[in-house]
């Protein structure tokens, strides 16, 4: 019987012209409820799997002690309170990301607050950490399975003040730990007001510390990253690696999304109109690869490095890797290119392992 095959031309030509006649919020929305809906049908997981997913020795990742079936996950944001990491699952992907988890619900900021710029291959948003809470993401990860990998993105609540944040990210530690695999400190988002300054070398070592001790006492050891900005100068960026080899941490996540607007292709009243938020998706590809590729220079290669941002296409995808990145992550070119989409990269790092192995043989 012939595999089915799900093209992104068929995405991109039929059903994301319907998507895009929605709100970016709204079909959110609307994807989530359906595939905690399809999975209540009989085989439909299977089904998923068969045609979405690619296992294959030469996908398979042990980065920090943890062993990943590809090297591809879905970023944070898309599955902010845990309620469908099983499913993406099916579609193929390595591992997910939830969060940003706060330790007490909020709304976040007001609607509109994600925006689609088409012509870009792009989203700006202004979300603010809107989810509900920790103990909603703890109830939703219970029931886990042991194969399906995730990673908890942390942040503080909007209201909590910079001189509190690290006793929220103790209080998120705490209650996630034996729930996720692996955690990811959040002091990069560009939504939540005054969360940037604690990128500041000091402020980071101060919410570290607690979290780092509470560590020392767990019988699992949990690795800990640092999400960077895509916006830091070289001079951050190397405080960021000195906190890095300093305080502890497992690795970094390069990046987040960037406040720049340079270069697009949306006409400058439409980008004017939207305002404040992050942008992500292709104007963010060359700088994303650099930060990881001066990164992996800088440490020599000595810690893992998920790579996020800008991954549009499957040569994106590759040239992350060959940058330095252990693991990657794509958010908006999930939602430009369709399920298919970590398919088509699986099967693209396949081919290419295939063709190293052929040179060296021969």
């Amino acid at each position: 019987m012939k595999r089915l095959y799900y093209p992104i031309k068929m995405y991109k030509q039929i059903i994301r012209p319907i998507f895009f006649q929605l709100s970016p919020e709204t079909i959110h929305r609307i994807v989530i409820v359906a595939l905690r809906t399809i999975h209540y049908i009989p085989g439909a997981r299977y089904l998923l799997r068969w045609m979405f997913s690619v296992r294959h020795p030469s996908l398979e990742r042990e980065v920090f002690g943890i062993k990943f079936r590809n090297p591809i996950g879905i970023a944070a944001g898309f599955d902010k309170d845990a309620e469908v990491y099983k499913e993406l699952s099916s579609l193929g992907f390595g591992f997910t990301e939830i969060g940003t988890v706060t330790p007490k619900p909020q709304p976040g900021n007001p609607r509109p607050r994600l925006f689609r710029l088409p012509q870009d291959l792009a989203l700006i948003n202004r979300m603010g950490f809107n989810n509900h809470g920790m103990e909603n993401a703890v109830r939703n990860l219970r029931y886990r399975k042991p194969h399906q990998i995730i990673g908890g993105n942390l942040g503080k609540n909007t209201l909590t003040p910079n001189e509190s944040a690290p006793a929220d990210y103790l209080r998120l530690f705490r209650a996630l730990y034996e729930y996720v695999d692996y955690f990811v400190i959040n002091v990069s988002c560009p939504n939540v007001a005054n969360l940037t300054c604690l990128q500041d070398k000091d402020n980071l070592k101060e919410i570290l510390r607690g979290l780092i001790e509470f560590r020392r006492g767990q019988n699992q050891y949990r690795p800990i990253l640092l999400k960077i900005s895509p916006d830091l100068s070289t001079q951050q960026i190397d405080d960021m690696i000195a906190v890095l080899i300093e305080s502890g941490l497992d690795g970094i996540v390069a990046t987040n999304t960037t406040t720049h607007r340079d270069g697009l292709q949306t006409d400058p009243e439409t980008i004017a109109s939207i305002g404040k938020g992050g942008l992500s998706g292709a104007p963010l590809t060359k700088r994303s690869i650099e930060v990881v590729r001066y990164i992996h220079k800088k440490t020599e290669g000595r810690f893992p490095i998920i790579g996020v941002g800008g991954i549009m296409t499957e040569e994106d995808a590759l040239a992350m890797l060959q940058a330095g990145a252990s693991l990657i992550q794509v958010y908006t070119g999930f939602i430009y290119n369709g399920p298919a989409f970590v398919k088509r990269i699986c099967k693209r790092l396949r081919k290419e392992a295939e063709s190293k192995t052929a040179t060296t043989t021969n």
